[in-house]
């Protein structure tokens, strides 16, 4: 189906809900971070989704079946693999956290992040 003009979404001039929401506790390492997702888009088929994401300070475990991409927008979060092996991203910093990625995700100062998901084994 061929798109036009108005099918590009903004971020920034739409008004998309914020979902507010806890971890499971059997996920949460340290703390008890509340986190926040504007998801402004996704396809048709459920497989890429892309939005805003904020969290507040914690630690929790990670495990990715989909490759996302992030732009980190304020803050700063720790991401360490199960053998112990860490990266510190912060503000302007880009990346990809590939899909089979397990470890933990710690927010050392509220984050905020632009991500972007696509969901290779969706249904």
């Amino acid at each position: 189906m061929a798109q036009n003009i108005d099918s590009i979404l903004n971020f920034a001039k739409l008004d998309t809900a914020i979902e507010r929401y806890k971890l499971d506790t059997e996920k949460v390492l340290m703390g008890d971070p509340e986190q926040e997702l504007q998801n402004h888009y996704s396809s048709d088929c459920e497989q890429f989704h892309a939005g805003v994401w904020q969290g507040d300070i914690g630690t929790w475990k990670v495990s990715y079946s989909e490759h996302e991409y992030c732009e980190i927008l304020a803050g700063a979060s720790k991401v360490t693999d199960k053998n112990g092996h860490s990266i510190t991203v912060k503000t302007g910093d880009r990346f990809v956290i590939p899909a089979g990625f397990e470890g933990t995700w710690e927010v050392l100062d509220n984050c905020r992040k632009v991500y972007v998901i696509f969901e290779s084994n969706a249904q």
